[in-house]
């Protein structure tokens, strides 16, 4: 009888975590306070889950870069021209636990529930913000949609990444497609509403690529969509498209216009401010959240901003705050990433996962080189989700097991005390 009720309570314990997941994987795109609640009470489940069953931590090897790269971080943090602050930054580390404890709670078809969530949440949020655009006047740059985030740039991030599962779900699913296919329209509209470039940028990159991968023929849409936009989109959104390909202002121009060209000036100007900065410190960078604090020494003299927070570029941003040796292991990250993903969508049982989460990792590269999204912590814990999802479909062991089997060989294991 003891034995019967320790395993039912640990079957409680399990179904408790796996919602307690799918509750933070729901509130990633609405509240970032519910995150962290919920990412702390899921974390605090998990390690009750391992205890109780006397289990391994396991995670896949794509981990081990990404905690050399928290270790590279703190090493830059005790080196920086701010120690306080970039420690303080530091907590940020804490979200790379998703890769663990998703990857252990998603096991097998679980993981397409979680992205059945991601898709729903990303429905609701795109509506909410195509509201924002067409009711509330949130159709200029001083006032774009952003979602019930509260910050347009997080907002249009992950809508990108939603897209780019959406579209994978209806490619390379045989099933399971409608809901995917319904809301698609939503999520392409709010995105374009956002009037944000480099999610602009980074969707059309993720997408394309799902495009290619699926029917050559596919990719012709593209230049299909981007003809509706010119000829049927509102002004402010043609407007904000012409001034991508645009460094000169002319008198003439629309205001959006004009400020799409100077913030193209001004990303020019950042990046030349960066490889200054990565100049003078080379190994450990000038410590994580410490740019902002030293721009001014920086900024080269025809920069439109006097201050700005980051350098709007992913590898420039990681190389000037935390060191080029910090940027070389991110790339080791990104490439396993890419090749584990690569071979995946041919061998898994449940190859949208892995074609989304190779859209996803492409869109955040493309997007990355105009805007720092792989340091905005709501966008971080949605793209660790999406990436860890593949990896624990493939582990395909039953959740009532109250054991996992042997990793698969993209996995790694630690022996829990």
């Amino acid at each position: 009888m003891a034995v019967i009720r320790a395993s039912d309570e640990r079957r409680g314990l399990e179904r408790a975590a796996y919602y307690s997941l799918l509750a933070f994987a729901a509130s990633l795109q609405l509240s970032i306070a519910a995150a962290g609640v919920l990412l702390t009470v899921t974390g605090a489940l998990w390690v009750a889950v391992i205890v109780a069953n006397r289990e391994r931590i396991e995670v896949p090897y794509m981990f081990w870069p990404l905690a050399a790269y928290a270790g590279a971080t703190l090493v830059a943090a005790a080196f920086s021209v701010d120690p306080r602050t970039s420690i303080i930054d530091c907590k940020q580390l804490l979200l790379f636990s998703i890769v663990p404890i998703a990857y252990r709670l998603a096991r097998g078809r679980r993981a397409l529930t979680v992205v059945d969530i991601v898709i729903t949440i990303g429905a609701v949020s795109a509506v909410w913000g195509i509201v924002q655009f067409g009711i509330f006047k949130f159709d200029h740059l001083g006032r774009r949609p952003q979602g019930a985030l509260g910050q347009y740039m997080t907002y249009s991030g992950q809508l990108m990444l939603v897209a780019c599962t959406a579209t994978a779900r209806i490619l390379f699913r045989k099933n399971d497609r409608i809901w995917a296919s319904l809301v698609m329209p939503a999520l392409i509209v709010a995105l374009v509403a956002t009037l944000t470039r480099s999610a602009w940028i980074g969707a059309c990159a993720g997408i394309g690529l799902l495009f290619l991968m699926r029917d050559l023929r596919f990719v012709a849409l593209l230049p299909v969509v981007a003809a509706l936009v010119l000829g049927f989109g509102p002004t402010q959104l043609t407007d904000r498209l012409y001034s991508s390909f645009r460094l000169d202002k002319l008198r003439h121009d629309s205001a959006t216009m004009q400020a799409g060209v100077q913030s193209n000036q001004d990303r020019v100007f950042m990046l030349q401010s960066g490889l200054r900065i990565i100049r003078d410190h080379p190994m450990t960078g000038v410590g994580p959240d410490v740019v902002r604090e030293v721009y001014p020494q920086y900024r080269q003299p025809g920069a439109v901003n006097q201050l700005n927070p980051h350098l709007h570029n992913v590898p420039f941003q990681i190389a000037a705050e935390r060191g080029l040796p910090a940027l070389a292991i991110w790339l080791w990250f990104v490439f396993v990433l890419l090749r584990d993903f690569i071979t995946m969508r041919k061998t898994t049982a449940i190859p949208s996962l892995a074609t989304a989460a190779l859209a996803s990792v492409v869109a955040m590269l493309a997007a990355g080189m105009f805007e720092y999204n792989f340091g905005d912590s709501e966008f971080l814990m949605l793209f660790l989700v999406i990436v860890t999802l593949p990896y624990a479909a493939d582990r395909g062991t039953s959740a009532s097991a109250p054991a996992p089997s042997a990793p698969p060989p993209s996995a790694a294991t630690l022996t829990t005390t």
